[in-house]
């Protein structure tokens, strides 16, 4: 088959792969209908994580069934399906618990090391281990890429917010407006926050923001937080960085602006999309007293930027860690199925698979605009 390979710092292949095949009595094999480019793929792709070379890439997948092992349950060739970014055996403590991310017999999508462990899904085909607890069928109204994105972004955005509290009156604050801050935006919205701002210095992502409820506002610098100007690059994180506190400061009108509209308090909570240290001062500067702050973007930094005498000092919560995304996922279809959320347009390229080496060159730069790329093989 067809797939995506990785062979080093900005080095990726097209090429000709084994066909993947049954190997434990619970696998499937999945028809890849679409595979996303992540943000978090952007750190193997610059080299702060490395697998072996030839991994093939990627762990955001929908597909359809078409060979399972002896032990895979009830699925079926034909059904169609959509996975986590991890498997799961379901039946674990974490996985009873629901951090299903941390399952004991788990393995990530896309990551190769030693020559343990389990190739990507930008291939033609996939296999999918503990295929019974780990895969989902999606319902007949849910296009491929949409469930694709509950399967990472969009659950990883209602973790996130439900993380941070953004419940019912919350004021909410999203700093990085890529797929998974959109996203977050989305899941505040939908959990009842009062209202939600979506901080980010490129105009057209703040604008996305505002079509799915929130308030779009240029954590740059300047008299006005708003100002459609905006610009700047984001970082290779999945959204776009912020910066410090203060006026005058990069962030000091966001700031001013999210604590006027909470008299002068705050938001009550800040989900952080990001992963760098301007990010999370961003985010400590946003949050009021008592506030939360759920950090969603995958850090490599040594120390974290939030010093315990800030935390202590402000009485903050800090939440952080991957998402369990396949607790998520039944959740996540069933408001799709119902027409409740629609996050398709946060996807803005769609290209084929034999195009995924230009397509991780464009969302890396993010050229044209570049929010989310989907790989259709």
């Amino acid at each position: 088959m067809r797939a995506l390979t990785y062979h080093g710092v900005e080095s990726l292949a097209y090429e000709t792969v084994a066909d993947p095949v049954i190997r434990a009595p619970g696998d499937a094999i999945v028809r890849v209908e679409a595979a996303g480019v992540c943000g978090s793929d952007l750190h193997v792709y610059h080299g702060r994580e490395v697998p072996d070379a030839g991994t093939v890439m990627g762990h955001e997948l929908a597909g359809e069934v078409v060979e399972t092992g002896p032990a895979a349950g009830d699925l079926r060739p034909g059904d169609r399906v959509v996975a986590p970014f991890t498997t799961s055996c379901g039946g674990c403590f974490y996985c009873r618990s629901g951090l299903t991310a941390r399952c004991e017999r788990g393995e990530l999508f896309g990551w190769v090391e030693g020559g343990r462990g389990l190739h990507g899904a930008q291939a033609e085909s996939v296999r999918v281990p503990l295929a019974a607890s780990t895969l989902v069928r999606v319902p007949e109204s849910v296009p491929a890429e949409q469930a694709l994105l509950a399967g990472d972004v969009l659950a990883t955005g209602f973790y996130g917010a439900e993380r941070a509290g953004a419940g019912p009156g919350a004021v909410v604050a999203v700093v990085g407006c890529g797929a998974v801050g959109l996203c977050a935006a989305i899941a505040a919205r939908e959990l009842g926050a009062e209202r939600v701002f979506a901080l980010d210095p490129v105009a057209e992502r703040r604008a996305l923001a505002e079509r799915f409820g929130a308030e779009g506002l240029d954590p740059g610098a300047g008299p006005s937080a708003t100002d459609s100007r905006g610009g700047g690059r984001p970082g290779d994180g999945d959204e776009a960085a912020g910066g410090g506190a203060g006026a005058g400061e990069p962030g000091g009108a966001a700031i001013e602006a999210v604590r006027e509209a909470t008299g002068g308090r705050g938001a009550d909570a800040v989900i952080e999309a990001v992963g760098t240290p301007a990010a999370t001062q961003l985010a400590v500067a946003l949050a009021r007293p008592g506030g939360t702050i759920a950090a969603l973007g995958v850090h490599h930094e040594a120390v974290l930027a939030l010093s315990p005498a800030e935390a202590y000092d402000k009485n903050l919560t800090y939440r952080a860690g991957r998402c369990p995304a396949r607790h998520y996922l039944p959740r996540l279809l069933e408001l799709l199925a119902a027409g409740r959320i629609d996050p398709a347009p946060l996807i803005s390229h769609r290209l084929p698979l034999a195009e995924g080496v230009a397509a991780y060159a464009l969302f890396a730069a993010r050229r044209g605009g570049c929010t989310k790329a989907v790989l259709l093989p």
